[in-house]
């Protein structure tokens, strides 16, 4: 019978664990396209009209290795560069794009991100 019940309680934390992190991923905090950095705003048009681009790594396969994007198969992904004023390297800001055009802003480089809205 403890066997049972230690089973069940490990089951429900499991779920209970599954449910958290499905509803973490699904509630994607947002920001509209006007509440952009305008160098960001600058990036997304670029990456709509397929460049050219500043950085040679813009483009990149964006592998979501931090979890923090909904799951997609590799290559769902690509990363593009947010200028940071005062920067002399790429800084922190990235644009990524998914291929159902979806688009999320980082200002943390990963750390956080946020889904752009593009309608009110």
């Amino acid at each position: 019978m403890r066997n049972i019940q230690r089973f069940l309680i490990v089951l429900l934390l499991a779920i209970g664990s599954a449910f958290a992190f499905w509803n973490s991923s699904s509630n994607q905090a947002h920001i509209s396209v006007t509440r952009l950095p305008p160098e960001a705003r600058e990036t997304l048009a670029l990456i709509k009209q397929g460049g050219p681009f500043p950085y040679p790594r813009d483009g990149i396969v964006f592998n979501n290795f931090e979890k923090l994007l909904p799951i997609e198969p590799r290559g769902y992904y690509r990363e593009y560069t947010v200028k940071t004023p005062g920067r002399k390297d790429r800084g922190p800001r990235r644009i990524v794009a998914g291929k159902a055009a979806e688009y999320y802003y980082t200002e943390d480089h990963y750390q956080s991100f946020r889904r752009i809205q593009e309608t009110p």
